[in-house]
């Protein structure tokens, strides 16, 4: 059976290729003959991400043309890349990517590990930060006042608590974004939320358009879920979508679901600009594809002068082809596992009846300790508060990484928590087992791809700053001089590092 679940153009594979004669070539490089040339073109795309594994290539005489080489020396090419496991063909069907089957693949999504397991080691594996203090304390003891009157109730609500919801439903509409309170499901966390969408609309086997890269624990939690996944290239640098690959994709796969997260990209931190918000909405719409928009990061404007463009809810109100998943866990604490959904009443209205064979609520204490922050005015003090820590651990860590590993290459995001590295031609999964050694824990690129993508790559959170971000980006080299010089799988265990 064909897997190909996307088509790459002739056209758009030569403009791709052709991009990739800007990067220099290392002294002393000798030119490679021209199949091989492309076929080496081809593998870093595919690696990279930017032609998505499972997609149609154009035929042979297609490429030709547009690359304006000989049939031949597309067939070599071609060739050569199915004896690397990179490329699958069937008579009749054509040739589509693939990554070879010893190829690292991610086995599982970004688990936290426990505070008491991480001893020297220093953890940049999860893009979270220490509760902001006072707020949390203050959150939880008004959170103990406003609680005696449902404590004489059974403390279920399938669709959150009213004063919740009815608060969220108020920011939704300040943002100018009407919004009801029947219109609000209050989940536990983001992947909460997520999950009961991913089981409302996308049973098994159903298609999900995922950008690629995305974030790895929800990817992890579709393929648990039996969907087939469908990666969609994001635009160069951190400039957003590329809308004409969307086209394409919701087109020719016509994926049940679509999940994106438009502000502050996690892994990138690509910020989509607001006529891409409207584009994609006008094409999911005419797909009948279904757009669920993570709004995690939305909050965490970390540089003066960063304006966010109009939610992607604004272009469809109704919420009829939008569903927005917003979440307390990185703007406040992950520790405060609290998400909620904006979507059409009738879509809330499945979802609340569906939970009753999941979790059945979310706890009551911990959505009155949001609700007071978002009354009160604690939670703009406490994102505040956020936001200049995650900007001075951003600027630590750049600054640190640059001077260590000046052969890395990253584009600094405006917010987030995030920077997506290219390791300088180095296996971002090799790395990632180096650096368990050295003393720091990062996650490789592939956890953030469909099938094997983005082994060039890792992704560093800003979690650490100061006298500890210089540490890490001196582990990080040392774990780099590992995997370049293949040194044996031992060293000496690193020194207690305490800032």
């Amino acid at each position: 059976m064909v897997k190909w679940t996307s088509a790459v153009g002739a056209a758009q594979l030569a403009r791709q290729l052709g991009s990739q004669q800007d990067r220099p070539a290392g002294p002393g490089t000798r030119r490679p003959p021209a199949y091989r040339a492309l076929a080496d073109g081809i593998r870093l795309l595919v690696l990279e991400g930017r032609v998505p594994v499972a997609a149609r290539l154009p035929a042979e005489r297609e490429l030709a043309l547009a690359l304006s080489v000989s049939r031949t020396t597309v067939a070599a090419a071609y060739e050569a890349l199915r004896n690397e496991g990179f490329l699958e063909s069937r008579r009749g069907a054509g040739s589509w990517t693939a990554v070879p089957a010893g190829n690292p693949l991610p086995a599982r999504g970004l688990e936290p590990l426990p505070p008491e397991a991480l001893g020297s080691l220093i953890d940049l594996g999860t893009a979270a930060l220490p509760a902001p203090e006072p707020w949390l304390t203050r959150a939880v003891r008004g959170a103990l006042e406003e609680l005696p009157p449902y404590a004489h109730t059974h403390g279920d609500y399938p669709a959150g608590l009213p004063a919740l919801r009815a608060m969220l439903a108020e920011r939704y509409t300040a943002r100018g974004i009407p919004t009801m309170p029947e219109q609000i499901m209050v989940t536990t966390g983001a992947m909460g939320a997520i999950d009961a969408i991913c089981h409302l609309f996308a049973g098994r086997g159903e298609r999900i358009a995922v950008e690629s890269p995305s974030y790895a624990n929800i990817l992890q939690l579709m393929r648990a879920a039996g969907a087939r996944l469908v990666p969609v290239a994001m635009a160069e640098g951190l400039t957003g979508w590329d809308l004409e690959r969307w086209r394409q994709v919701l087109r020719e796969a016509a994926p049940r679901l679509a999940y994106v997260v438009a502000d502050f990209h996690n892994p990138t931190g690509a910020l989509a600009d607001e006529d891409q918000r409207r584009r994609l909405v006008e094409l999911a719409r005419s797909a009948g594809t279904v757009v669920v928009v993570d709004e995690t990061m939305s909050e965490l404007v970390l540089d003066e002068g960063t304006a966010l463009p109009r939610p992607v809810c604004g272009f469809d109100p109704a919420g009829s082809t939008v569903i927005t998943v917003g979440s307390a866990s990185k703007a406040f604490w992950a520790g405060m596992r609290i998400g909620w959904v904006r979507a059409a009443p009738d879509v809330i209205r499945s979802l609340i009846a569906a939970r009753a064979y999941a979790d059945l609520g979310t706890p009551v204490l911990e959505q009155l300790a949001v609700n007071w922050l978002l009354s009160t005015g604690g939670w703009e003090q406490a994102v505040a508060q956020r936001c200049v820590q995650a900007r001075e651990n951003r600027d630590a860590l750049v600054a640190a990484v640059r001077r260590e590993l000046p052969d890395w290459e990253f584009e600094v995001p405006h917010g987030g928590l995030t920077l997506w590295v290219r390791t300088g031609g180095l296996s971002g999964s090799r790395l990632a087992e180096a650096g368990e050694r050295a003393g720091v824990r990062v996650p490789s690129g592939p956890r953030f791809g469909v099938d094997g993508a983005f082994e060039g790559y890792v992704r560093l959170p800003f979690t650490v700053g100061g006298a500890v971000a210089q540490e890490a980006a001196s582990r990080l080299a040392a774990a780099a001089h590992l995997v370049r010089t293949g040194a044996p799988g031992t060293t000496e265990p690193p020194r207690t590092f305490v800032a």
